[in-house]
């Protein structure tokens, strides 16, 4: 189960599922199976209007954001405008992920190939923690999260 839908079960609380049970409980005996399917219906056809609510709720707050951070911060054209400092500021943003990644893996493979000697259990940490930044910052924390164990194990077989 996505986040997205874990969000809209929260949002939505499995309306329709909920509503149904409750309903069937007090379906009369003598209703058919077609009209118990048309309530059915009518309640995931709700569920499904609540659900598009939710999601254009969320689409116009997220723009709204953007915007908002738009007025106050900026946008690279507003940048553009100022000679010399402008260009050197959208180049310095433009290259952020590149240059911290690649000094990433630059630092990685001193480290792993024991290229700067031993280092002490501070610089080990500092290492780890710039590794979980950067790898956040560049893949996401889904990817920290997953490949999280994976990292742990490797510095636990490299400490000994």
């Amino acid at each position: 189960m996505s986040l997205w839908d874990k969000v809209l079960g929260i949002a939505t609380g499995g309306l329709a599922d909920t509503a149904i049970k409750v309903a069937e409980k007090w379906f009369p005996p003598d209703m058919s199976e077609g009209e118990k399917q048309a309530v059915r219906l009518a309640f995931e056809r709700l569920e499904m209007e609540r659900s598009h609510a939710t999601d254009m709720a969320l689409q116009q707050a997220s723009a709204e954001l953007t915007d908002r951070i738009a007025k106050l911060e900026g946008t690279a054209g507003d940048l553009k405008g100022i000679p010399v400092i402008g260009t050197l500021v959208l180049f310095a943003r433009g290259t952020q992920r590149p240059v911290w990644g690649f000094s990433t893996l630059w630092m990685d493979w001193q480290w792993f190939s024991s290229a700067w000697g031993t280092l002490s259990d501070q610089q080990q940490q500092a290492l780890i923690i710039i590794n979980f930044l950067v790898l956040g910052f560049l893949f996401g924390e889904r990817a920290v999260k997953n490949l999280s164990p994976l990292i742990m194990q490797l510095l636990a077989r490299k400490a000994g």
